[in-house]
């Protein structure tokens, strides 16, 4: 089944909470292993032992080699965390789900969630990992059920034992009954999703299985089962193709700054310079990367000018996406890193981007003081009010520096919602994945009435805005 059947089967099919929706962790909701990120960042920051490490490889090995369960490895894992303090692992995987773990999350997978989160299911993971690998991805998904493997705590510190079973196999079927009985949810009328061999005890506890992305022996078995095998796109290592699309998408934005510049130095005129480079380099990065944008609201760009343009921000494409849409008499307002990052330098040094030192709160009053002149002169800013690309797609919370802009320069704000560009160019990624963007562009909301102390409250209700259209658009 395709992506688009599976939502239409959830569409069409019953509503309320006494039909479930019941979802693996590893490999199903996101893929590769939360466990390996965590292991990877442990041998960064160099915290391996030599006994650990030879237990955890020796085990591991024996799991891949002779196809033995999970349960020998994970005594092994569990047994070195004897000591270390909860509050210190929980931090960790936090860090790493806002680090890694949320850009491995296929975007095929969070649209399931919201499709059974929208029909009213209970929705819940049933994972043989950990509360502290899954729980970050459960808070962020809306997902209220969390079936795992619980880890002893005695004071604060873990035990090195388990406090139960490993939900591995018909010990994570007997967790999805138990909640099932307790929730008065019907099983035959509910939803399973896995990848793995050693689901298919818990996919027949449910009238319908859905294998995603399944191991050999899943997909043999539900094929002799008819049941309806799904796969997503790999979130896995880049093919060579993207990697020079990548480059060739830099090069055509780089391209488009150094025609800017030779282009203002011929007219004598930074602005022609900056209008060039907008005009040209954002749409042939974006061609060259395979990225097309899907955009509604198109004449709320050109309708009231200049204006502050907000976005939600999730990726370093956000540059070309904004770039695109606004075209010309644009500048923006970026974090100081970017001003030394040699992928948007040069454009950022065309069109007069002002760096910010967001640790430095007198600093960056100072960098935005020219930003009410430019508004003033008939040149628009960009700025993400969150400050930062968020780790999700959750919106994160709005800061009052756009706000204020639009204020003192007497011009509107115009939002920009940015649906998918983290499933292009996820944060932190290095390369572009060829693919969609949606965007909606809202009217105009006019600043000339406002007043400093209902400022909150009017940020409170553009965010909402942005809220409620990406609400929609998973509708």
């Amino acid at each position: 089944m395709t992506i688009d059947e599976l939502l239409a089967e959830i569409e069409a099919g019953p509503k309320g909470p006494k039909v479930g929706a019941f979802f693996d962790f590893d490999g199903t909701l996101i893929s590769g292993y939360s466990a390996a990120a965590f292991y990877e960042d442990r041998a960064r920051h160099l915290q391996f032992g030599a006994t650990e490490l030879a237990r955890t490889l020796f085990a591991a090995t024996e799991m891949a080699v002779r196809g033995s369960d999970v349960n020998k490895l994970m005594d092994v894992a569990i047994s070195n965390w004897a000591g270390r303090s909860e509050a210190e692992v929980t931090e960790t995987f936090d860090r790493l789900f806002h680090d890694r773990i949320a850009g491995m999350v296929y975007p095929e997978a969070r649209e399931l969630v919201k499709a059974h989160h929208r029909a009213g299911h209970t929705v819940a993971l049933a994972t043989s990992a950990t509360r502290y690998q899954a729980a970050p991805l459960a808070e962020d998904l809306a997902v209220e059920h969390v079936l795992c493997t619980e880890v002893e705590v005695v004071q604060g510190n873990f035990s090195g034992f388990f406090a139960g079973d490993i939900l591995w196999g018909p010990a994570k079927a007997q967790a999805v009954k138990k909640l099932a009985r307790r929730a008065r949810i019907d099983l035959a009328r509910s939803y399973g999703y896995a990848n793995g061999n050693e689901d298919v005890p818990f996919l027949e506890v449910v009238g319908k299985p859905r294998p995603l992305n399944p191991a050999g022996g899943l997909e043999r078995f539900a094929r002799e089962n008819d049941w309806p095998v799904s796969r997503f796109s790999s979130r896995g290592r880049p093919g060579i193709r993207q990697i020079v699309r990548t480059g060739a998408a830099l090069a055509g934005l780089g391209a488009a700054g150094g025609v800017g510049l030779a282009v203002g130095a011929l007219n004598q005129s930074r602005r022609q310079a900056a209008n060039v480079a907008t005009s040209i380099g954002p749409d042939l990065a974006l061609a060259l990367a395979g990225v097309e944008l899907r955009v509604t609201g198109t004449e709320h760009l050109w309708s009231d000018r200049p204006a502050v343009f907000i976005f939600n921000h999730q990726s370093s494409i956000d540059v070309a996406v904004l770039g695109s849409l606004v075209r010309r008499d644009l500048t923006g307002v970026a974090k100081k890193e970017l001003g030394h990052d040699p992928r948007f330098a040069l454009i950022g040094y065309v069109v007069g981007v002002a760096y910010v030192d967001r640790a430095d709160s007198a600093q960056a009053r100072a960098a935005l003081a020219p930003a009410v002149d430019k508004l003033r002169s008939g040149i628009s800013i960009a700025i993400a009010p969150e400050g930062t690309r968020s780790a999700t797609q959750r919106l994160g919370r709005f800061k009052k520096g756009a706000f204020h802009l639009a204020m003192q320069a007497g011009v509107p704000i115009v939002p920009i919602v940015i649906r998918n560009a983290g499933d292009v160019m996820w944060r932190g990624s290095l390369l572009i994945r060829p693919g969609t963007i949606d965007v909606a562009v809202l009217p105009p909301i006019p600043t000339s009435d406002w007043h400093v102390d209902e400022l909150d409250q009017r940020i409170g209700e553009v965010r909402d805005q942005f809220i409620e259209t990406l609400e929609r658009w998973a509708g």
